[in-house]
């Protein structure tokens, strides 16, 4: 492909030049319009796979959407129809949302002009590039992951006309909130323009998390009215409270969908290059997303405008990094995923990207998918296995103990090398909230419409004794100790760790485990009716791990002196007795003592999952307790309550 060519719509002298890519296409048209009147249909010339023009009298602002014209056989893999206005795949701007309508999957032929039910792109110059700054991160920092639209929708501090939107996340009280928390980066999930799954119109709900894109490049309107600008204003405020942004990027698919899908973009440009298709059947999508499509990105045009579109955020917003959705899709080939895919390094080594955050959810639904701890060492993954042990262990499962002392030491068994590249969490938007895991042993999915089918069907999650809401004290007690127990494993582990918006203050989405379609209060965060208490308790822990800290620790345990001859980690049974190899193997070990070389001194956690109080002997010197859940018995000796984790500290440092 002409890669020396800029793509998309420039202002110039005189008009506006538009490049578009196409290997197939035997024309390539611009409709103009003004409104929702098509007053112009300029053809573009060709030159190899890159088909451009000027158009005269044209400047920003100007509304367009591009026509191609080719061979209309689908079983070959051809979706040419100018009858289907396309949109730019790099379109900076669209002037409204798209909305699924079944005449956008129309046969050619069939379904007339589609102008009227698309967005039209809009014509920007961009913003002078943002001076390159070191990204506002740390290694083991707190990933804080948010929907913008349901974080803010119920804030009562936000005003209404900001509410749902980027421009909220400016707000005082939200920035007071993150950095309450101790918040190192928000991870903003899709801001790219999405549309509805075609199924969802007809239940009467809408898409509200966004992983089903169309304009990579284009944010939403209904997250960010005023384009681009209005996330950089995002970014301006958050980086001046010392709060880095991540963005997540949806490139393992588009709401072009299966063969049934919609024709909007990429499928109309060339469905043979931006999509992978089984060998010998070109008209066979392949579909390692579970969404009935899964973009090529080893081709050349694909993973060029993956690359333009992360180069795009990164100089034009001055984003921190990126977290990739289902990101085994970024590295495969037609031999499967290989991590030195040409994507991968060329993400991983641009000199616009060398230094951002970059995280992987390391995992696809196709052949050889799960490929959590094979991600090039620039990357950062999410740690799905430490979810699972973590639930494990503290809905009682038999033989756990050593399962949990491994992830909370930074998983050495799945990420090689002298550190750690672990995204640890307990829950994320995907899946059961951190409340509902202790509140319900089952899904309950039946507002999807989908008779409770969709979702996983094991979350790992226990009610406690009853399925949901319940008055019951005594199981609104055991939740509450579980909850803070969840939490605490969370904020002692090693590596980076990530929350979700809500997880802090108990938020419930009622057990279900598959909330992308409930864009209404079932996800928008109830900040009136939060728990205050659990929230000031996640404040503590954060504090706690700053102050020891933790989180500026990424390096395994191993066990060994450090500098003064003290060990990196202990572990410790209860009576203060080194772990032997049967201790780790017992059913019913419940109990252990994770006690860590810090500046300063040492800190111990401990971490009681019986449903007895137990008491714990440490060792050498003076101990104090620090934070909740823990009574301080004296000489080193403490009681942690039933199903809880405690601290202790010795040394100069102190917790509060």
């Amino acid at each position: 492909m002409s890669a020396e060519k800029t793509l998309g719509a420039t202002s110039e002298e005189g008009g506006v030049r538009f490049s578009v890519w196409s290997s197939a296409a035997t024309a390539l048209f611009v409709s103009v319009f003004e409104g929702e009147e098509e007053v112009g249909r300029v053809e573009l010339a060709r030159e190899g796979d890159v088909f451009s023009g000027l158009v005269e009298g044209l400047a920003p602002g100007a509304l367009y959407g591009l026509r191609a014209e080719g061979t209309y056989d689908p079983s070959l893999g051809f979706w040419f129809d100018p009858d289907k206005l396309l949109m730019d795949p790099y379109a900076v701007e669209i002037d409204r949302p798209y909305a699924y309508d079944a005449r956008l999957a129309a046969k050619r032929g069939e379904g007339g002009d589609t102008a009227p039910l698309m967005p039209k792109a809009i014509v920007r110059k961009l913003p002078e590039p943002v001076a390159p700054t070191p990204p506002l991160w740390r290694p083991g920092g707190l990933v804080y992951e948010m929907q913008v639209r349901s974080f803010s929708m119920r804030h009562p501090d936000v005003p209404p006309e900001q509410r749902g939107t980027l421009a909220a996340l400016a707000h005082p009280a939200v920035i007071e909130h993150l950095t309450g928390l101790g918040v190192t980066a928000v991870e903003l999930m899709p801001l790219a323009a999405w549309i509805d799954e075609r199924h969802l119109p007809p239940l009467g709900l809408r898409n509200g998390w966004g992983y089903n894109p169309v304009s990579f490049m284009a944010l939403d309107p209904r997250l960010a009215p005023g384009g681009l600008a209005d996330l950089c204003g995002a970014v301006e405020a958050l980086h001046g409270a010392g709060i880095g942004v991540i963005l997540d990027m949806v490139f393992n698919h588009t709401g072009e969908s299966d063969a049934q899908g919609p024709t909007l973009s990429l499928r109309g440009l060339d469905n043979r290059a931006y999509y992978r298709h089984a060998p010998g059947e070109p008209g066979r999508l392949v579909n390692d997303t579970g969404t009935g499509s899964t973009l090529a990105c080893d081709h050349p045009a694909a993973s060029r405008l993956v690359l333009d579109t992360l180069r795009h955020f990164v100089r034009h917003a001055g984003v921190d990094g990126f977290r990739f959705d289902l990101a085994t899709v970024l590295g495969r080939t037609r031999d499967g995923f290989d991590p030195d895919a040409p994507l991968l390094a060329a993400i991983a080594g641009d000199p616009a990207l060398a230094d951002r955050v970059l995280v992987a959810e390391p995992w696809d639904i196709g052949a050889g998918g799960y490929q959590l701890g094979r991600f090039p060492g620039r990357f950062l993954e999410w740690n799905d296995r430490f979810r699972d042990d973590v639930r494990r262990f503290w809905r009682g499962d038999a033989g756990t103990l050593g399962s949990l002392a491994t992830r909370l030491s930074g998983s050495s068994d799945l990420f090689a090398g002298a550190a750690t590249r672990t995204v640890n969490f307990v829950a994320a938007h995907d899946g059961m909230t951190l409340a509902d895991l202790t509140a319900y042993d089952h899904k309950h999915n039946e507002a999807n419409g989908e008779q409770n089918r969709d979702g996983h069907d094991d979350d790992l999650s226990w009610n406690c004794g009853a399925e949901g809401e319940t008055a019951d004290p005594a199981i609104l007690a055991r939740r509450a100790r579980d909850r803070r127990a969840l939490l605490s494993t969370l904020f002692s582990s090693r590596g980076a760790i990530m929350l979700t918006a809500g997880d802090e203050f108990g938020r419930s989405q009622r057990g279900n485990n598959n909330a992308y379609a409930q864009d209404n209060e079932l996800t928008w965060l109830d900040w009136q009716g939060r728990d205050r208490d659990l929230e000031a308790f996640v404040a503590g822990l954060s504090r706690l791990r700053r102050q020891a800290g933790l989180c500026d620790l990424t390096r395994f345990l191993t066990g060994k002196p450090g500098p003064g001859g003290v060990p990196d980690v202990e572990w410790l049974r209860p009576d203060g007795g080194a772990f032997a190899v049967a201790d780790w193997e017992a059913p019913g070990a419940r109990c252990l003592a994770m006690v860590l070389a810090v500046e300063g001194g040492r800190l111990a956690v401990l971490v009681n999952g019986s449903d007895e109080p137990a008491a714990f002997a440490l060792p050498g010197g003076t101990w104090r307790a620090a934070g909740e859940g823990v009574n301080d018995r004296g000489a080193g000796a403490f009681e942690v309550g039933a199903r809880s984790v405690g601290f202790a500290a010795q040394g100069k440092w102190t917790a509060s």
